[in-house]
């Protein structure tokens, strides 16, 4: 019955994408054949009035009907242009994650089965909510530390939310089986991967502990730095239901008036946004991935405080290399070296040559060069790289897309504060301290020093090692001997498992049919 479920809440997300709009907003004339004449009844059961809206406002009333699990669905491909496009991820990173507020004893109840204690025994008073987004909602409270009244936020999971988010993703996934299935093209995709991606995410947002964990690490990494921090946890009044913070007194980054009121420089709030990021990736391999205004705020003295970390992206070294690397090598217009990385690296196979390689990319350089620097997006030249890699058959990595979204963001919102804003300039500090730090003769030590650590660890696995390539090498020879078997409970299991996602199929496939034709009939 779950497939039969999933099929039914497939069909009705289609009909509101439908009704609103969504579907209609897709570049129709680009289609063929059964796409074109779909995307041509699609709009004749548009509603007439999101036909004189924008797309995003489209989305946005889809989303609204559909409820909090297709907010988080379009913040997440968000995330990812290389499957949507970047129109697409840039309108649906528009969506205001803002729900209606569940009632305060619910929050009450929440709270006390997480943290097994008494509301009044954990907080001075508990406020109603301030603000509500698809998972969970933020109440103002107060706390007596050492006997010290202390105003925090406390953030409280959505009553339901997990059960809501595992049925949803069940149609999730038969959408992407059937995608996979009969739309070849899409297969490069990887709509299944993609899905188990989204499911892997939202089970991370809803465990506030682990959003706990990535303040606290983002914590430690910048409390050196100048101008940026994060909210505080209160470990003791967190759980996986609830996450008791630090209350940020501050200016929103997008009341940009009220910044300027406030007598901030914002060119310089721009530049260390900026700088800040960059610092994060680079060094620390671990930043803020939904660094949107409304997650920014700016304290009396001017620093940034960046809240809501329940996403995050994290860089390995070779990674990270690769990012200061390419931005050094198009700020110095060594192209060649740009092309080299991607060699290095393994993005790009070797079948291919270093030399047109470097060629492409001088075509997204030498233009950029040309321009006066403020009006060179960063961003956009990420994305043009990443269009000409595909040429050259290197695979979609979403840690770089990531990356990539949210340099969008983050630019974005640096522009928003300094329309004049020199990305370049700001960024070459940071980029060029990384570079002389990590490849130079101190990353060259710290590099051999990693490689001598890596063979002593071998060296230790020697003996066990040795065992088990003993044991496969028994086990290649009596397959060889015998060929492969399974047992009789093996086969079986087999071939059940394999009748009943057949009829699964089957199941789903004739309920969205049958629906549909209800539908039209129902219009008719």
């Amino acid at each position: 019955m779950s497939s039969v479920g999933a099929a039914f809440r497939l069909v009705r997300a289609g009909w509101v994408l439908v009704r609103e709009g969504v579907v209609a907003a897709i570049p129709g004339d680009q289609l063929s054949g059964m796409p074109k004449f779909g995307w041509r009844m699609a709009r004749l059961f548009t509603r007439r009035r999101a036909l004189r809206e924008g797309r995003s406002d489209r989305m946005a009333h889809a989303v609204a009907r559909l409820g909090p699990s297709y907010v988080k669905l379009g913040q997440f491909l968000a995330t990812r242009p290389d499957v949507v496009g970047n129109d697409i991820a840039l309108d649906l990173a528009l969506l205001q994650d803002k729900m209606r507020t569940f009632p305060q004893s619910a929050a009450i109840t929440a709270i006390e089965a997480s943290l097994g204690r008494r509301v009044s025994d954990l907080y001075v008073r508990l406020e109603e909510p301030v603000a509500a987004a698809s998972i969970a909602q933020v109440h103002e409270a107060e706390v007596a530390y050492d006997g010290v009244p202390t105003k925090v936020a406390v953030k409280v999971i959505r009553p339901g939310v997990r059960k809501r988010f595992h049925h949803d993703l069940e149609s999730y996934f038969l959408a992407a089986r059937l995608q996979e299935k009969y739309i070849p093209s899409s297969r490069r995709l990887r709509p299944v991967e993609v899905t188990e991606t989204l499911a892997q995410t939202t089970k991370i947002e809803m465990d506030l502990r682990l959003e706990g964990a990535a303040l606290s690490e983002l914590g430690e990494n910048t409390k050196a730095d100048p101008g940026f921090r994060v909210p505080a946890v209160d470990w003791e009044r967190t759980g996986r239901d609830v996450l008791t913070m630090e209350w940020v007194d501050g200016i929103k980054m997008n009341d940009i008036a009220g910044l300027a009121e406030a007598g901030h420089d914002l060119k310089a709030i721009a530049a260390n946004l900026i700088q800040s990021f960059l610092r994060h990736t680079l060094r620390d391999g671990f930043f803020h991935a939904d660094m949107h205004p409304g997650n920014l705020f700016v304290e009396a003295d001017g620093t940034i405080v960046a809240v809501d970390l329940g996403i995050a992206g994290r860089l390995g070294k070779k990674e990270r290399r690769f990012l200061a690397e390419i931005l050094y090598g198009f700020i110095t217009r060594n192209y060649l070296r740009v092309a080299e990385v991607h060699f290095e690296a393994g993005y790009v196979p070797h079948k291919h040559d270093v030399a047109a390689f470097a060629q492409a990319i001088r075509a997204i350089g030498e233009p950029i060069h040309g321009q006066p620097a403020e009006t060179i997006s960063m961003a956009k030249l990420l994305t043009l790289l990443f269009e000409v890699t595909e040429l050259f058959d290197m695979q979609t990595r979403p840690e770089l897309v990531l990356l990539q979204k949210t340099m969008v963001v983050v630019e974005g919102v640096a522009r928003t504060l300094d329309p004049a804003f020199n990305m370049w300039k700001t960024a070459e500090p940071v980029v060029g301290d990384w570079i002389r730090s990590n490849l130079g003769p101190r990353g060259m030590l710290d590099d051999a020093r990693e490689g001598v650590g890596a063979l002593v660890s071998l060296a230790r696995q020697a003996p066990d090692l040795a065992a088990r390539a003993e044991r496969l090498s028994r086990e290649i020879d009596l397959m060889a001997e015998h060929g492969l078997r399974f047992d009789d409970a093996t086969a079986k299991a087999i071939g059940k498992a394999e009748a009943r996602h057949t009829r699964s199929g089957r199941v789903a496939l004739w309920v969205i049919a049958l629906t549909l034709i209800f539908i039209a009939w129902k219009l008719i």
